[in-house]
């Protein structure tokens, strides 16, 4: 296994430095080595388009707030702590799982956009993404939050890319349910929770959603829930949902999480396993034994 995360503090400051009209072809070849994420889009995708859509800073903005982000992330040690990170937790599942080998990774941290009011104030400053093997990539803003928490986004990533590659999980569009989403956040959560304690849960998700029983409940009802255009408002949240021309179902940011974590808690305490043991087993098998310890019925029960 080859852990590989891409110089982006230098590729960034080129950026920065560069002339207004040269900086989005330096954007997408900061993003070119993780091109093969997009290897199913025919001809591929422009990857400026994708840093965009990832919550990327701008590269228009000339103000020297990008600069102090960037400056942040480097006297964190950023890159340092998510590759040493990375290399802990995967030990760890191949250590609790020895039939699981952790695939090789390319990991991009971006500079986030500070200027997008969704992306700071209502996920402050975090957007992940891990769920296609082999590539991992984690845009923030440094706030002390964040940069507290670096080892663990990068874990629960981790987590996510070793389910849906190694794992033997399949995501197929066509008929993924809500419920394997958040099954996989509440055990990506869980994961990084059994590495560094308390700073393992996603900190967009309020505590008093986490102790909600009423969204519990709710997300609950949405398990069954197919088509991927409908997974936002369950998993992130009305605003999320909003924000992507979703149909809000009344839900706050992160409930999915929520949710995902204390089912996996329930399986977790019902089964004495860990999430690192349980990176391959199947989310009908976590649902069926954990949503009846909660009072809760089971997806296809009347």
């Amino acid at each position: 296994m080859t852990i590989s995360v891409i110089d982006s503090a230098s590729a960034t400051a080129s950026i920065l430095d560069a002339a207004p009209e040269a900086r989005a072809d330096l954007v997408r070849k900061m993003w070119a080595p993780m091109a093969g994420m997009y290897h199913f889009i025919p001809g591929g995708i422009d990857m400026a388009t994708v840093h965009r859509q990832n919550f990327g800073f701008d590269w228009e903005d000339s103000s020297a707030t990008l600069r102090d982000g960037l400056a942040a992330l480097v006297a964190a040690d950023a890159w340092t702590r998510i590759a040493n990170a990375l290399d802990m937790g995967a030990a760890a599942v191949e250590s609790a799982d020895p039939a699981v080998r952790v695939p090789d990774l390319k990991v991009l941290l971006v500079l986030g956009d500070h200027t997008n009011g969704h992306f700071l104030d209502e996920i402050q400053g975090l957007s992940g993404f891990g769920g296609i093997g082999g590539y991992i990539t984690l845009t923030v803003w440094p706030t002390a939050r964040v940069l507290d928490r670096l080892e663990a986004i990068a874990v629960h990533e981790l987590h996510h890319n070793v389910r849906y590659a190694a794992g033997g999980v399949v995501w197929d569009p066509a008929i993924v349910t809500v419920g394997e989403h958040v099954v996989s956040e509440g055990l990506a959560d869980t994961f990084a929770t059994e590495l560094f304690g308390d700073a393992g849960y996603t900190h967009f998700v309020a505590e008093a959603t986490r102790a909600d029983n009423d969204v519990l409940a709710k997300v609950a009802t949405g398990l069954d829930v197919t088509g991927m255009q409908n997974f936002a408002a369950w998993v992130l949240g009305d605003s999320t949902a909003r924000l992507f021309g979703g149909a809000p179902v009344g839900l706050p940011t992160g409930a999915g999480y929520a949710a995902g974590t204390r089912l996996v808690d329930a399986y977790l305490h019902a089964t004495g396993t860990s999430a690192a043991q349980s990176v391959r087993t199947p989310s009908s098998d976590i649902l069926r034994e954990a949503l009846p310890r909660l009072g809760l019925t089971p997806p296809g029960r009347a």
